[in-house]
């Protein structure tokens, strides 16, 4: 899929539509934010949107639906949401049921989409700077685990915060926090910086989501929040029907990173 990473966003949800594109989408579309997905029953979107309001670190909200049922995402570009992702995972009850390449079927009048920043955005900040993102050099999916850190609760939905991880060296962690402080609405700066135990992760190389990847002597681990975390809320809240983004298969916008950038 190397030879897909530089076509627009519009180019490349197409091949995600048409089957194309399966994959993890860190490093693809350079320049364009990508999202995280939640997509509720009516009911259940009041709760999540003051969610995501209580715990803006780990659920930066960038656009959700006009209205129910409508599965278009107008600020974000030409979306069709049942299609535009790479790999679906629908929970029933609160339990991961199965993963789909689209929602079609599943699509209904009563559904609320919610759209969420992602750290896949930062990334090209962090390689414009000279930096060494391990995940996009070694080709895999972004290392996410589960923490002890506690978000905030909004009626039924509670639980800990997800961090994606990205190790470098002293002088270069300083650079990449100084450097993700500028984009607040795609997570911001790290949340823990150092040791994986003191929030609640056993082993750093066996992460709950996404692929292990070195670290080198020398490296310090930056923990980030992370997207994933509505994933844990959903699991604890238990609504009949939600669906999310497989973790690294991301929406991709026509919305630019630097739209996000705080100078």
């Amino acid at each position: 899929m190397k030879e897909l990473t530089n076509i627009s966003p519009s180019e490349l949800r197409e091949h995600i539509r048409t089957g194309g594109f399966t994959g993890n989408t860190s490093g693809f579309a350079p320049g364009f934010v990508q999202c995280n997905l939640v997509i509720l029953p009516s009911k259940w979107a009041a709760d999540f949107l003051r969610f995501c309001q209580a715990n803006p670190k780990p659920c930066p909200l960038i656009a959700c639906s006009a209205t129910p049922g409508d599965p278009g995402l107008a600020t974000l570009g030409d979306i069709d949401i049942r299609r535009d992702i790479p790999s679906y995972r629908i929970f029933r009850d609160g339990v991961l049921a199965e993963e789909r390449s689209d929602i079609v079927e599943l699509w209904n009048d009563d559904l609320m989409t919610f759209a969420l920043g992602c750290s896949f955005s930062f990334e090209e900040a962090l390689i414009g700077a000279g930096l060494d993102v391990r995940n996009i050099t070694e080709g895999v999916n972004v290392p996410m685990y589960r923490t002890n850190i506690p978000c905030e609760s909004a009626g039924p939905f509670s639980g800990n915060m997800v961090v994606s991880m990205r190790p470098f060296s002293p002088a270069n962690a300083i650079r990449a926090i100084q450097i993700c402080s500028r984009f607040p609405a795609v997570h911001g700066a790290p949340v823990h910086i150092g040791d994986p135990a003191a929030i609640g992760i056993a082993d750093i190389n066996t992460p709950d989501y996404g692929d292990a990847v070195s670290i080198l002597d020398g490296e310090i681990p930056l923990y980030w929040a992370c997207g994933v975390t509505p994933q844990v809320a959903l699991e604890n809240a238990a609504p009949p029907l939600a669906i999310t983004h497989t973790p690294g298969c991301m929406l991709v916008t026509d919305k630019r990173n630097s739209e996000l950038a705080v100078f």
